[in-house]
């Protein structure tokens, strides 16, 4: 398969639009936020210049209030904006609430897009996305949550999640559950949409982890919640696509998060490329400067080797999705690589900062402790493949892909026919 790697004008325009408003306007309102100014103030003042610039939701159609990007140029966008923890919010585009919005345009009723979504396309709220459980983890097809009919027009829930990430900062909540244990496995189970505060959905906390997080982390969505769900009683209007069907929505939400999580991932790796190049370009020891060693420039190139690998495999990715290819495999491929990168990446400009890199003086050291969960979100890396699946990994890698799977027309980065293993 030939593969055009030429950025369209249009694209490369609105990526050094979006590089220059992260550049001069959300890394900056950074700095606001550590000397004390209010979360809301600093991103309410952000999110007006950004949508006086026509800079809001680059990933949704531009009927229902977006930029209408293409895969393509919402990833060059999403590489540019995971540089600011305030990129991504000053554009309505954080997760999980961008994969979430995702789900709902493209399965919601009228009722539903009017009630739910129209509010957080505007960025008047907030939602999260509670499927995970402590007793299944990874694996959604072990849920325990339950939702049965009461006779009365509701549903009643009852059950836990776990990392429920942005759960205490939300207006609403997409809750699965399991409503037939008799249907095919992944046929179990549905999705609802809870509207929050609700006495059914009880948040017990914001789980701690090793993350190094300032004042404003729960506010704006970083904490990750334990919740409680008894006789928590929904309306039959708000389950969400059908019975049957939260299993494979939750595979439409999930092809989207990964590829921004990866998108992200590269922009925070170039950012601590940066200011470990600008680290050792200045810094000098023993009557030499840093970026004169030859240990130093090894280090340096093997992290722009790695992003420049990482920024191919997200372009193939989007390439294949622009023109409605499968990009299963790829993307599940990429989520593993991405997450070991920036890993790699920020570790080593700790490295070459020396004692300031491992303290908070910069930022360096925070981001470490954040990385440390993209290989584990949205599916933990194994420590191997599922031996039923390396002949699928290894011919799927070295055969082109066709047929309608994924994205196309330019109008979704996400997967419109979710895998149903």
């Amino acid at each position: 398969m030939a593969i055009d790697f030429t950025i369209p004008e249009e694209a490369k325009e609105v990526r050094e639009r979006v590089r220059k408003w992260v550049q001069e306007e959300c890394i900056p309102a950074e700095k606001k936020m550590a000397d004390g100014k209010p979360y809301k103030e600093v991103l309410a003042e952000l999110r007006a210049k950004a949508r006086a610039k026509g800079l809001w939701l680059p990933f949704f159609p531009v009927e229902h209030g977006g930029m209408g990007l293409g895969p393509l140029a919402n990833a060059l966008v999403q590489m540019e904006l995971g540089q600011s923890h305030l990129g991504a919010l000053s554009m309505n585009s954080q997760g999980p609430d961008d994969a979430t919005m995702l789900t709902l345009l493209a399965h919601g009723t009228d009722f539903q897009k009017e009630k739910y979504l129209k509010p957080l396309i505007n960025g008047e709220k907030r939602i999260c996305y509670s499927m995970t459980e402590k007793a299944a983890g990874a694996d959604a097809t072990g849920m325990q949550t339950t939702a049965v009919k009461d006779g009365k027009g509701n549903y009643v829930l009852n059950g836990e999640k776990w990392f429920s990430s942005a759960a205490t900062a939300a207006d609403i909540a997409v809750v699965m559950a399991k409503t037939n244990p008799d249907a095919p496995r992944h046929q179990q189970y549905s999705t609802f949409i809870v509207e929050l505060p609700n006495p059914g959905y009880n948040i017990l906390r914001d789980i701690p982890t090793m993350a190094v997080h300032g004042p404003h982390y729960a506010e704006m969505g970083g904490g990750h919640a334990e919740v409680k769900i008894d006789n928590l009683i929904v309306p039959e209007e708000n389950l969400l696509g059908g019975e049957g069907q939260g299993f494979a929505m939750g595979q439409h939400r999930l092809a989207y998060g990964r590829l921004r999580h990866g998108m992200h991932n590269v922009a925070m790796a170039q950012r601590a490329l940066d200011l470990a190049t600008e680290h050792v370009t200045s810094r000098e020891t023993f009557g030499k400067k840093l970026e004169d060693r030859q240990g130093v420039q090894f280090m340096l190139a093997e992290c722009a080797s790695q992003l420049y690998i990482a920024r191919l495999m997200l372009m193939h990715i989007a390439y294949k999705a622009e023109n409605g290819m499968d990009i299963r495999q790829e993307n599940g491929i990429a989520k593993v690589f991405l997450a070991n990168m920036v890993h790699k990446v920020v570790d080593t400009a700790i490295q070459l900062h020396g004692a300031l890199g491992y303290s908070l003086d910069t930022p360096l050291a925070a981001w470490y402790t954040h990385i440390r969960s993209q290989r584990l979100v949205d599916g933990p890396a194994p420590a191997a493949p599922h031996p039923g699946r390396v002949p699928d990994l290894l011919a799927g890698a070295a055969r082109s892909a066709g047929g309608k799977a994924c994205g196309g027309s330019g109008h979704s980065p996400i997967c419109p026919e979710p895998h149903r293993a």
